[in-house]
């Protein structure tokens, strides 16, 4: 599997059996985390955010053994979710995220396919996902928080028992999601990271929708936007 950091995020690692593995496919011209997470006891698992390259999605399946139960979206940008409803037909999969915030983007991926010179298809959610619903992954539990500012209706997705996170686009090592997006708020933005990532907890892996991992503690060290620093001289310009 092309998994570059498989190995370093895979919660529970100093467990010999932890509930949850997580692998990383980056995808499109964009280098979108499609993330590959999995119950080890059931080996049935998710997809998440699943934009493109079909094959290698299939590829990292195969590999691991892994049943595909269903499709999570962060968000309804192309590069995450643009080839999720081709996927989930040609698996027999629902789809379950965004927040509904996001049917707008999800309406429109038909043509931003073409602007953006990739494949990207216009698919109805089975569930539209809210703040405080959980999704269930074999045997896994995953909260959901919905986290608007670069989109309205962006979530992310907490396993607890792993401390680990997929948070989209809100959220990067030394950054933060773009905010100049229709309908993005950079105040809204920065109060989806410390109203409902930072209470997580400092130990909180997580990965972001491109570059690489981080943890809540580490950003909230060194983070030029949203560093505990940085919020005290003010928002970002």
């Amino acid at each position: 599997m092309h998994s570059r950091q498989e190995a370093a995020i895979s919660p529970g690692m100093t467990d010999t059996n932890p509930p949850m593995r997580v692998g990383i496919i980056p995808v499109t011209p964009l280098q979108q985390n499609c993330t590959l997470l999995w119950c080890t006891r059931t080996m049935r698992g998710a997809l998440v955010d699943p934009g493109g390259d079909l094959d290698k999605l299939r590829a990292a399946l195969k590999q691991t053994g892994v049943t595909l139960e269903k499709v999570l979206v962060t968000h309804g940008h192309l590069d995450h979710c643009g080839m999720a409803g081709e996927l989930a037909k040609e698996m027999g999969v629902p789809i379950e995220g965004p927040q509904e915030e996001d049917r707008f983007w999800i309406a429109q991926l038909d043509d931003d396919g073409p602007r953006w010179n990739m494949e990207a298809h216009t698919f109805e959610p089975d569930r539209w996902l809210e703040n405080g619903d959980r999704v269930r992954v074999g045997e896994l539990e995953l909260d959901v928080y919905h986290c608007p500012g670069h989109t309205p209706g962006h979530i992310v997705f907490h396993h607890a028992p792993s401390r680990f996170a997929i948070v989209g686009d809100v959220l990067f090592q030394g950054g933060i999601g773009r905010w100049d997006f229709p309908r993005g708020n950079l105040e809204d933005l920065v109060n989806s990271i410390t109203e409902r990532l930072w209470p997580l907890g400092d130990e909180v892996t997580f990965v972001p929708g491109h570059g690489p991992v981080s943890t809540f503690g580490q950003e909230r060290r060194t983070n030029p936007y949203v560093s505990d620093a940085a919020l005290k001289r003010g928002l970002p310009a």
